[in-house]
């Protein structure tokens, strides 16, 4: 680590990352650039690509699109049902498979399968247990003198099974990475907090959580981005369709709806930026909480 680096060795480096950032460039950066100048474009001919027309007409149109309207607002729903909820039960996991409990093997390879197993498998068993007249869910709600709920059917019910089934699937991802920095905490801060009498909710809130507070504040930032961009779990929960009355037409759907099925590239790209504009200030947003609460040991 003490060498200085020669033009030799800097070439040498740049020849060995070479193929990964040639892939980085022309499927990731180029796109980023082009979708983002593509924004501007008002008059533009796809087939030959040509440009008559640039300017802000696409955001002034976004933005008197009801449908746009209805995505952010779906999109900021879902954000706020799937991260809480998926945060608070793996965490709660994650500290039940960290404590001396036979087959814990087995028990976390279960809870992270559903992470590994594919999108469309996954929304097709959820589509059989939201079945309203033979899903299991309606089937237990049967138990208590319920009626059968409309799951897919019903635009006050979709965004809740939307929910519902991502919060199932990520919470594999989540337990994972809380074991890790559970299992990080030296156990010495345990001991001593029970020689001072402290309860288990007094060692959870004081010894925890602060030196959990970097592995939250991680999981938080990485579950509130993917949250932001779901579409898989709509597109094959709904059948390709954005849940009856775009009742789950989100930010990402929407650009899929534009770019893909109407053609509108301008608007498309447009949806996009402003899209990634709301990532970027709640990422920052959360960057500048982190400093404060984020305790490092």
């Amino acid at each position: 680590m003490t060498i200085k680096p020669t033009w030799k060795s800097t070439l040498k480096a740049l020849l060995y990352l070479a193929p990964a950032l040639v892939i980085l460039i022309v499927f990731n950066i180029y796109p980023i650039i082009k979708s983002f100048f593509m924004a501007f474009y008002t008059d533009y001919d796809f087939y030959n690509d040509v440009v008559f027309e640039r300017g802000f007409g696409n955001f002034v149109t976004l933005f008197q699109d009801a449908n746009f309207l209805k995505s952010v607002g779906n999109t900021f729903l879902f954000v706020l049902g799937v991260v809480p909820i998926s945060i608070i039960l793996s965490l709660f996991i994650a500290i039940l498979l960290n404590s001396k409990i036979k087959l814990l093997g087995f028990f976390r390879t279960i809870y992270f399968l559903p992470f590994v197993t594919s999108v469309v498998a996954v929304a097709i068993v959820w589509s059989w247990i939201f079945h309203s007249d033979y899903g299991l869910l309606n089937y237990f709600l049967g138990l208590f003198g319920m009626d059968a709920i409309q799951w897919l059917t019903d635009p006050n019910y979709s965004m809740l099974a939307l929910i519902i089934l991502s919060v199932w699937k990520g919470l594999g991802f989540n337990i994972i990475i809380f074991l890790a920095g559970l299992q990080n905490i030296n156990q010495q801060y345990y001991l001593a907090a029970k020689v001072d009498g402290a309860s288990s909710w007094s060692r959870f809130m004081n010894v925890t959580v602060p030196l959990l507070s970097p592995t939250l504040f991680f999981i938080s930032i990485i579950s509130i981005i993917n949250t932001f961009k779901v579409f898989d779990e709509i597109f094959a929960l709904f059948n390709g369709k954005p849940g009856p009355a775009n009742s789950t037409l989100t930010v990402v759907y929407y650009v899929y709806q534009k770019f893909y099925e109407e053609w509108e590239f301008g608007l498309a790209s447009a949806a996009a930026f402003v899209l990634f504009i709301i990532v970027f200030i709640f990422t920052l947003i959360q960057l500048s909480f982190g400093k404060k609460f984020v305790h490092y040991q």
